[in-house]
């Protein structure tokens, strides 16, 4: 097929205008294949010569032929006879659509008008708000540029202060020997650190997101640390603390308190408990070991005591032996006389061995007062306890010209104590107030021991009528080797006061309102003996 058989109609025809004229000839307006208004040119050299055919885009036409500083003050556009747009290169409306200047374009261009309308000038005003806008945005954007070179500044400074703190803060945890440890209400460890790894010997990363039961858990005690957790979660949010058990990889066991707190967010959330263990193994043997070394000081005392009142202890012994020997002279007397009547031997024999009895009862007190032995609570009245006490001493403190007067109040409750303990107590307090009577005339020396219940607790006072203590020596007078008496050991006291804190009770002392020294001894009531 001729390649004239595969051009456009209007392109055939152009050409068979360009035969008959050596001038460029144009065709109509169309629209292209892709929707642009174009229009076909022709020009040949003239007949029988060949012929060149361009399709020409408005749009680029003047997009290109144009000059830009004419589209920076005028809209140009052309237009068909009809006034209808055809092609423009404008940058805003113009100014008027009636303020235009119109130039045919025929030719080349059949009906097309080519129309210049200017656009609205700018006043001085208007320009200078606009420099003045432009300007004030490049300073805006130069202060927006240093405040934010500011807050890059500061925010780096801060990442840098929260990095320093904490690499303090973990510094300061791994140099702590008192384990911590967080979880959350399910009991999932959220947090250890060092010390508790090393304690339990687990490393930090094996116990962080573990769930209940922990390893480190021991086996006899599994229910009940179970059984805390459930409690603790149920309960208030508030401090607790209690002691248990850890056991490590290797089987080896040891004592711990814990003390949890609430764990809360930032929001103010409870969101689980932090944990503070202190290993007390060490504690409670030294403690059990202070125990042991405070009954074997007891003892000693005891010893002591005993030996100071040797000659009391002598002539209580010596009454019944004497009546015993009486008793069996008399009926061996009477025995020897052959006498019928059968009833005074046996009266005489009776007597006798009721004073047996009672050496027996003295010998047995003594042997009970030194034995070494484990302290044995019971629930006691102490009211027969200060009466056997006071009858202990009562030879002592006669040898002394002492007076004793004990006044027990009737409803006093009983108390869970050592019967033995709080003997030895008493003695010693009696014994050092009668001895701090001895230089005040006889008349003088009143030594008063009185028991009554206060707010919950029994309290036992024993107040002499003495020159008091001196002021330098009251704030040591409990400490071991610390003594107002010239000849004494300065382990009374001190013995008394482990007696009374053994019992978990208090020992005080004060100067009495009309002279000498009031000591006070204050043991706490059974739980079933406090009011509801």
């Amino acid at each position: 097929m001729p390649a004239s058989a595969r051009q456009p109609e209007a392109v055939r025809r152009v050409l068979g205008m360009t035969r008959l004229s050596a001038r460029p000839i144009y065709g109509d307006l169309r629209t292209s294949s892709e929707g642009a208004t174009v229009v076909d040119m022709a020009a040949s050299a003239g007949p029988g010569a060949g012929a060149i055919v361009a399709t020409v885009s408005l749009e680029t036409l003047i997009a290109r032929h144009v000059p830009w500083w004419i589209a920076e003050r005028y809209a140009v556009r052309l237009t068909d006879a009809s006034g209808r747009m055809l092609v423009e290169k404008a940058r805003v409306e113009p100014l008027d659509p009636r303020q235009r200047h119109e130039i045919s374009f025929d030719p080349p261009l059949r009906g097309l008008m080519l129309s210049i309308a200017p656009y609205r000038v700018a006043s001085e005003f208007s320009s200078r708000m606009l420099v003045a806008a432009i300007v004030g945005l490049a300073l805006l954007a130069v202060l927006s540029l240093v405040v934010l070179q500011r807050h890059v500044a500061r925010r780096r400074r801060i990442e840098q202060r929260l990095a320093s703190e904490t690499v303090f803060r973990r510094a300061m945890e791994d140099s702590l020997t008192i384990g911590m440890r967080a979880r959350d209400h399910e009991g999932r460890i959220l947090y250890v650190n060092a010390a508790f790894a090393r304690m339990v010997g687990h490393p930090v990363e094996a116990l962080t997101g573990l769930r209940p039961p922990m390893p480190y858990w021991t086996h006899d005690r599994l229910a009940e640390t179970m059984a805390r957790h459930a409690e603790l979660a149920r309960s208030a949010p508030m401090p607790q603390s209690f002691e248990t058990r850890f056991r490590r990889p290797d089987g080896s066991e040891f004592d711990v308190l814990v003390y949890e707190a609430p764990l809360i967010d930032a929001t103010g959330v409870h969101r689980g408990w932090m944990g503070s263990i202190i290993d007390i193994t060490d504690r409670k043997a030294a403690a059990e070991f202070a125990r042991a070394q405070a009954e074997s000081l007891a003892r000693t005392g005891r010893l002591v005591t005993l030996g100071e009142m040797a000659s009391t202890l002598a002539h209580e012994l010596n009454q019944p032996l004497a009546a015993i020997a009486s008793y069996a002279a008399g009926s061996i007397n009477m025995l020897s006389a052959e006498r019928g009547d059968r009833e005074p031997v046996l009266t005489a024999l009776r007597k006798l061995s009721q004073q047996a009895d009672r050496a027996g009862q003295i010998i047995r007190r003594i042997q009970d007062f030194v034995r070494k032995r484990e302290p044995r609570f019971s629930l006691m009245r102490l009211d027969a306890v200060i009466e056997d006490t006071v009858a202990f001493v009562a030879d002592d403190l006669r040898n002394l010209g002492v007076r004793i007067v004990t006044v027990v109040a009737p409803d006093l409750p009983p108390v869970v104590a050592d019967r033995i303990l709080i003997e030895q107590l008493l003695i010693n307090l009696i014994r050092n107030g009668a001895e701090a009577m001895a230089p005040m005339p006889a008349a003088a020396r009143i030594l008063e021991v009185r028991a009554g219940r206060e707010s919950g607790e029994v309290a036992i006072t024993v107040a002499d009528a003495g020159p008091g203590i001196d002021a330098e020596v009251a704030p040591r007078l409990f400490d071991a080797f610390v003594s107002t008496k010239a000849e004494g050991m300065g382990m009374g006291l001190n013995i008394c006061r482990s007696i009374v804190e053994l019992h978990r009770g208090r020992l005080v002392h004060r100067p009495g309102t009309g002279g000498g020294t009031v000591f006070t001894v204050t043991l706490p009531l059974p739980q079933e003996a406090l009011p509801a």
